[in-house]
Formats: structure tokens, C-alpha cells, sequence
């Protein structure tokens, strides 16, 4: 859940019409940000909104709870604080320190 992205009322009802006459359960995953990320996690109670407008509509839409977000570690955290660099990047500064 994007803060702003994909977390409002209209996103929902826009949700529900693409699925209408599927089977299906949404799982509403809260966005794990990392440093430097262009997003931020909805806000709770948008959240709480969002899932009980999909689930009145018929659609089982738990939740996920939150795990590692502290050590950035949860799930969508693909990314760390530090920068790798290329094999070539690192080359090339050992070369220009010589």
C-alpha cells in the first residue's frame, strides 16, 4: 500500500470493478520503505478503509502484518543503506589512487 499511489477509496472501487465475477483474495501488503525511497507506507487507518471497502465488496483482503521493518529486512526491502558498486567502478578508483 503506496501512500497516495494506490491506497485511496477510488483506487478500491477501481480494484473491485477489474475483478468483478473473480474468485480471488487481495492481500494488501503496507510498503516497507528504504533510505532514499520515493514512497511511504499508507497510513494505517487508509489502509483499514481501503480493506474494509474491498471485503464489504465480497473480496477476502487481509492485511499483511509488518516483520523486519527495523532492519530493513521486510518484505519489498530489496535495497540497503550502503551503494554497491561495479566491479568496473571499484577498478577504476583503485586505478585513478595509484
Amino acid at each position: 500500500m503506496l501512500k497516495g499511489v494506490n491506497d485511496s477509496i477510488e483506487d478500491a472501487k477501481e480494484l473491485v470493478r477489474l475483478l468483478k465475477g473473480i474468485p480471488a483474495k487481495i492481500n494488501l501488503i503496507p510498503f516497507n520503505p528504504w533510505p532514499g525511497s520515493p514512497y511511504e507506507c499508507s497510513d494505517w487507518a487508509q489502509i483499514e478503509k481501503f480493506a474494509d471497502f474491498v471485503n464489504r465488496a465480497g473480496y477476502a483482503s487481509p492485511v499483511r502484518t509488518p516483520r523486519g521493518r527495523d532492519i530493513m529486512a521486510a518484505c519489498g526491502q530489496l535495497k540497503s543503506e550502503t551503494v554497491k558498486k561495479r566491479a568496473s567502478e571499484r577498478f577504476r578508483e583503485g586505478q585513478t589512487e595509484a
